[in-house]
């Protein structure tokens, strides 16, 4: 599937901010599922600093804006071609160690109800009971939108019974790590969901590692593995870690963000 990606984040300030420094996973993750076609992220006012690959593999670049300014947008407009690989991480490079995804972190700590949870998942082998741990999550949290904030731990979510595709990702994160599976958190796109409705299209999931098989992505929110469907920009250990733009700035008055996403399907 080829995709079409325009995602404008705009941070508002009510007093002129100065020395906003932003690092961003806004690039695409290079595997077998993907294959960026066209891919621009501007910053207005922004100077391009250094950029590296971090342990996951993921591309992490840098910004500054000197200031002083009222507002900041961030835009990527690109093109995508995806394929289908069941959830597969296939042929993605990384040196980070699995295990080390066994770390809890505030918003995947796990309760004694994420605990029990856990415990009544079940499979004939690592990625049935991947998927089993999922089927749960999904069934233990049903997806409404305005009910958690970005602050939600998996933990509150299950004890609300509802939540987004980052409550989704958290919980699942933590179960699976109950069960001795490591967890990450994914950051993406979706372009809709399976019943090909338009669905929230900025979007996170959880990937699981399967011994012999490698990691491999879950969707609780929408029931499935991501698709050609999905574009995956980053990882991390939870949704903080794995946010595509994460920054500060000096200033003595507040920040407002507000955020446009369109997916779009194009013609090969």
């Amino acid at each position: 599937m080829r995709l079409t990606v325009d995602h404008v984040t705009r941070y508002l300030y009510d007093s002129p901010a100065r020395s906003v420094v932003q690092s961003h996973r806004l690039t695409p993750s290079v595997f077998a599922g993907q294959k960026v076609v066209a891919w621009e992220v501007s910053v207005t006012g922004g100077t391009k600093g250094a950029a590296f690959r971090d342990g996951a593999g993921d591309l992490v670049q840098g910004w500054t804006v000197a200031g002083p300014v009222s507002e900041v947008a961030v835009r990527v407009q690109g093109t995508i071609e995806t394929v289908d690989l069941t959830g597969v991480l296939k042929g993605h490079r990384e040196v980070a160690a699995p295990d080390c995804y066994l770390r809890a972190t505030h918003p995947t700590r796990s309760d004694a109800a994420l605990a029990a949870l856990a415990r009544t998942a079940d499979g004939a082998d690592a990625l049935a009971l991947a998927h089993s741990l999922s089927a749960a999550v999904a069934d233990a949290i049903a997806y409404r939108p305005g009910v958690t904030g970005a602050h939600t731990t998996a933990a509150e979510a299950l004890a609300l019974g509802e939540g987004v595709c980052q409550d989704h990702a958290h919980a699942l994160i933590a179960v699976a790590r109950v069960r001795g599976v490591p967890g990450r958190y994914v950051s993406g796109y979706l372009f809709s969901d399976a019943d090909g409705q338009v669905h929230e299209a900025a979007h996170a999931w959880a990937e699981l590692h399967i011994a012999g098989l490698g990691w491999v992505g879950f969707d609780p929110a929408n029931r499935c593995c991501p698709d050609d469907r999905y574009i995956r920009l980053g990882s991390g250990f939870d949704a903080q870690d794995a946010a595509p733009i994460r920054g500060i700035a000096r200033g003595a008055g507040r920040e407002a963000m507000d955020v446009t996403v369109a997916i779009q399907q194009a013609s090969q």
